[in-house]
C-alpha cells in the first residue's frame, strides 16, 4: 500500500467534540455506537481508518475558535480562555500515545528519532511505554496560536510537540487577522513570528487574511507551508480563504508544500446543495498550483476529513483515507510518472520536514 501524509486532520477537535477516535468507521456506523460518532455524520476520519488508508504520517491540529460554541470555543480576545481550550486537546494527543498507538514527531528522522515523543510529559500522567512499531506519526499543528499565551511561551508548546502553527483561523486572533477579517499582524504577532523562527517551527498560511500573508512572508525567515489550501483563481477569485497565484508562487519559492483541501466548496466554489465536486475537480487545483511553478515538488494533500463537515462534503468517491488512492490514480491518468505520484501522496512533505530540520539545525 502507498503510504500517505495528510498535512491537516483536525482529530483533536474531533475527540474533544464526542468523537471516539479509537474506532473503525464501521463501528461507528452501528446504531448502538451512534452517541461515539461525534459532529458530522457521516465521518470519515478515525485513527483506525487512518491505518487503513495507508496514512502512516499526519499533522494534527489543536483547532480553537474565539467567540464559537461549544468545547473548542473561548471568548474573542481572552487568552487565558484559550490556552485551557487548547491543553485539552494537547492532552488528547498524549494520551493516543500510551493508549491508541500514535507517535508524536517533528518528522526530522524517519526511524528512530530522539525527538519522537513516545511518552508524555508527567504532567499529563499515564503510562511510559513505548510504541515502536507505529504506523501513524503525529506532529501537532496549532490552527489559530491563541492558545500560547505569549510568545515566550511558544518553546512549552514545542516541547508537547507543536511543529507548525497558523496564526490564525478565520476570525481575528490576538496574532493575526482570519480570512473573514482582512486585517494584519498584531504586535504579538510579529512576535511570534520572530520567536518562530527562532525555535524552528514552520508558518502556516492557511486561514490567514491576505493581509496577514503579505506581512507575514515579509516577516518570517524559517520554512512556511498552506497545509489546507486551495487555489483562489479557481473559486471565484475572491475568497481571502484560498490562496491567490502570486502567494502560490511565493510560497513554491521558499521549497514550501500546499496541501490540498478535500471541502466541497473549496473544491468547486459553484457546488449545487446535496451535490458533491469530482475528483477531477479537485486535482485541478494540484495541477494549476504546479503550472504556475513549473514542478511538482511543491503539492501535497491536506484533506481536512471531518473539519467541520461530513464526508458527504467530500469528492465524489472519497468516503475515507482508504479512498485517497483515488487522487493518486487521477494524477496518473494525468501523465504524472510514479515518482511525481508518490511525492504528492508522501514524499513531498517529508521532504519539506527534512529541509525544516536542516534549517533548524544551521
Amino acid at each position: 500500500m502507498r503510504p500517505w501524509f495528510d498535512a491537516h486532520l483536525d482529530l483533536a477537535y474531533l475527540a474533544v467534540s464526542g468523537r471516539d477516535m479509537t474506532r473503525t468507521l464501521r463501528d461507528l456506523e452501528r446504531p448502538k455506537n451512534r452517541a461515539l460518532a461525534g459532529p458530522h455524520p457521516p465521518c470519515s476520519v478515525t485513527l483506525p481508518s487512518l491505518r487503513a488508508g495507508g496514512v502512516c504520517d499526519v499533522l494534527g491540529t489543536i483547532f480553537t475558535e474565539a467567540g464559537g460554541n461549544g468545547p473548542v470555543a473561548y471568548p474573542m480576545g481572552d487568552g487565558e480562555a484559550a490556552h485551557e481550550t487548547g491543553l485539552r486537546q494537547l492532552r488528547c494527543y498524549h494520551n493516543w500515545v500510551h493508549d491508541a498507538g500514535v507517535r508524536l514527531t517533528r518528522f526530522d528522522d524517519r526511524v528512530g528519532s530522539q525527538r519522537d515523543t513516545d511518552a508524555a510529559p508527567s504532567a499529563y500522567g499515564g503510562s511510559t511505554r513505548t510504541h515502536t512499531e507505529q504506523t501513524v506519526s503525529i506532529g501537532i499543528l496549532m490552527e489559530n496560536a491563541d492558545p500560547i499565551r505569549s510568545p515566550d511561551e511558544l518553546g512549552w508548546w514545542v516541547e508537547r510537540g507543536v511543529i507548525a502553527i497558523g496564526l490564525s483561523w478565520a476570525v481575528q486572533s490576538r496574532y493575526a487577522g482570519g480570512n473573514s477579517t482582512g486585517t494584519g499582524l498584531t504586535d504579538l504577532g510579529r512576535g511570534m513570528i520572530d520567536a518562530m523562527d527562532a525555535l524552528g517551527v514552520v508558518h502556516d498560511l492557511s486561514h490567514l487574511s491576505q493581509n496577514a500573508t503579505d506581512e507575514m512572508l515579509e516577516r518570517a525567515k524559517g520554512p512556511v507551508m498552506a497545509s489546507h489550501s486551495n487555489c483562489r483563481a479557481l473559486l471565484g477569485g475572491e475568497n481571502e480563504r484560498h490562496l491567490t497565484d502570486p502567494t502560490i508562487k511565493e510560497i513554491a519559492s521558499r521549497d514550501g508544500v500546499i496541501g490540498l483541501n478535500l471541502c466541497a466548496p473549496f473544491v468547486r466554489h459553484t457546488i449545487q446543495k446535496g451535490d458533491r465536486p469530482s475528483i477531477d475537480d479537485a486535482l485541478r487545483h494540484v495541477e494549476h498550483i504546479c503550472e504556475l511553478v513549473g514542478h511538482r515538488r511543491c503539492v501535497g494533500l491536506g484533506s481536512d476529513l471531518d473539519g467541520g463537515f461530513s464526508a458527504d462534503h467530500l469528492p465524489d468517491g472519497i468516503d475515507a483515507p482508504e479512498d485517497f488512492e483515488k487522487l493518486a490514480s487521477g494524477l496518473a491518468e494525468r501523465g504524472w510518472s510514479d515518482d511525481d505520484v508518490n511525492g504528492f501522496a508522501h514524499a513531498n512533505w517529508t521532504s519539506f520536514f527534512a529541509r525544516a530540520a536542516t534549517q533548524r539545525s544551521a
